[in-house]
């Protein structure tokens, strides 16, 4: 009986080993491929980009971007703002209620960004969708990446291995409530697409083609009559 409690302590202590080691080792390999392509904003300027990709965050009960979010969209318009692509696709969670990519694209033109420059992916339920869906639904061989430092790693490890060219941006303008919870959630997101992005998983949602020679406005009405 004690010969056997002992085997099956020893089984799970190296489930537990085994586990631990795959999640270090996925999130050391995303870090380590990806971390040199984290630029500056005048280093993506000369990136000749297709577009710039801005990953969606929430948005308040009375429809306005986030903190986090909010600084997302600042430097993908100061981006613009310095000709580093001609588009922006803004990729987030769409439901009924709530609407991430209308709020972002509704801030971006207030500041300025031609409404037709801005395209709107409703089906960026999460950072591999966002990035499968650049690459696969609106055609971007060369983009830029805009988020916060801590979640650039794996956007940027999705965009190398399904295929893109991309570059990321930072947007770490100010401390953030909660992130200590983001950063431990993330080491769980960088293992899960590691593995993903492996499979070379479809997005959830894969719609027909939108082309970024487009007008963006007409993409919007293709787009949310998904």
């Amino acid at each position: 009986m004690l010969r056997a409690v002992k085997s099956m302590l020893a089984f799970v202590v190296a489930v537990v080993l085994l586990f631990a080691l795959v999640v270090a080792g996925a999130n050391a390999y995303v870090i380590g491929t990806t971390k040199d392509r984290i630029v500056s904003e005048g280093e993506a300027a000369a990136f000749a980009a297709d577009c710039i990709v801005v990953l969606g965050a929430a948005v308040t009960p009375s429809e306005e971007p986030s903190g986090i979010l909010e600084d997302r969209l600042d430097e993908a318009i100061s981006l613009y703002q310095a000709g580093a692509a001609s588009k922006i696709i803004m990729s987030g969670n769409q439901e009924p209620g709530y609407d991430e990519p209308s709020v972002m694209k509704e801030y971006a033109v207030s500041c300025g960004v031609p409404s037709d420059a801005i395209f709107c992916d409703y089906a960026g339920f999460n950072t591999y969708d966002t990035i499968y869906r650049a690459a696969n639904v609106f055609g971007a061989q060369r983009a830029i990446v805009v988020t916060q430092t801590y979640h650039l790693y794996r956007a940027l490890y999705a965009a190398q291995g399904l295929g893109m060219d991309a570059v990321g941006v930072p947007s770490d303008f100010h401390e953030y409530d909660g992130q200590e919870y983001y950063d431990v959630r993330e080491i769980g997101a960088r293992t899960k697409d590691f593995f993903q992005v492996l499979a070379k998983t479809p997005a959830t949602e894969v719609d027909a083609p939108v082309s970024l020679d487009g007008s963006g406005d007409a993409s919007d009405a293709q787009m949310s009559g998904r």
